[in-house]
């Protein structure tokens, strides 16, 4: 399994990022690699998904615990 850095997917420096910077760093990424705005639909659609995916472990505190 290789491990994926969700905070380097983001664009977050560190996990000491707050519940704010996390969302806003998910609504930056998606607006950046949204299939309908990119035109690459390769790289974009792998590189969406890795977005939704951090985001969703990241936003739960639970699931962040267990991450990080």
């Amino acid at each position: 399994m290789i491990f994926k850095d969700y905070y380097k997917i983001l664009g977050l420096e560190s996990n000491k990022a707050t519940p704010e910077e996390i969302k806003a760093a998910y609504r930056e990424q998606a607006k950046k690699y949204h299939q309908y705005i990119n035109s690459e639909k390769n790289i974009t659609e792998e590189r969406f998904k890795d977005i939704n995916e951090a985001y969703k472990v990241l936003s739960y505190q639970t699931t962040r615990r267990k991450y990080d």
